[in-house]
């Protein structure tokens, strides 16, 4: 059994080394934005409107609402604004703007992208996010000024968990999987970017600020960005 000295060590060695990295992928939910804004979203908003509209008591509706979750967990269906709108009866995009104040920066985030503009590093988002979510979430924000490029993922027609994704992803963004840093909070999607030969793949410590540290030993888990930034 691996020690957590050895862990530790691990992890360390999997730090991103600046001078091989060209290019920098990365995740917008819980990597750069409070996750707590979907998980409240997804979690709390949603299932209050479709008890209201079906008749349903908050627990009945979490019900139904968690296994329809757990069908399509992990395939782009999951991340779309439209398919959601059909399957539940619900205006997504509506409640999403109603509830846009909640949409917040993690910490850190700015300085972090303004330090990788300065280093001439690179900078692509690469987000499973449904355009209507992005674009709400950039203009609530203002990051989208720090990107070479954004890229969500129903512009390949694959999630970033599913196979050939990231083969894909060259054909928007040519990129060379050794000198290529991707940070996301998702440990499927960073276990499907490295079985591609991406090098360098770091994950989020707390990605919901009210919700619980994500347990990881395979990747590195940013507490702060500053970790990294030499």
């Amino acid at each position: 059994m691996m020690t957590i000295d050895a862990e530790n060590k691990k992890s360390r060695e999997s730090l991103p080394q600046w001078a091989d990295i060209e290019t920098v992928l990365l995740d917008m939910d819980g990597t750069l934005l409070d996750l707590h804004f979907d998980n409240h979203f997804w979690l709390t908003h949603v299932p209050q409107c479709y008890a209201a509209l079906h008749g349903l008591s908050d627990e009945e509706a979490h019900s139904q609402l968690m296994q329809k979750y757990a069908e399509v967990k992990g395939r782009l269906d999951w991340y779309c604004v439209e398919f959601w709108s059909r399957e539940l009866a619900l205006d997504i995009r509506q409640l999403k703007h109603d509830i846009a104040d909640k949409i917040s920066i993690r910490p850190e985030v700015d300085e972090f992208l303004g330090w990788l503009n300065r280093q001439q590093k690179r900078v692509v988002l690469v987000t499973n996010a449904h355009p209507v979510s992005l674009w709400l979430k950039m203009d609530k924000t203002g990051l989208h000024a720090h990107f070479d490029k954004i890229i969500h993922a129903h512009e390949l027609g694959l999630a970033k968990e599913q196979p050939g994704f990231w083969a894909k992803l060259q054909q928007l963004e040519p990129y060379k999987p050794a000198n290529t840093l991707l940070i996301d909070d998702n440990i499927e999607v960073l276990d499907s970017a490295s079985e591609y030969g991406i090098r360098y793949c770091c994950a989020i410590h707390l990605p919901d600020s009210q919700g619980a540290a994500v347990e990881n030993t395979r990747y590195p888990a940013l507490k702060s960005f500053r970790e990294i930034m030499d």
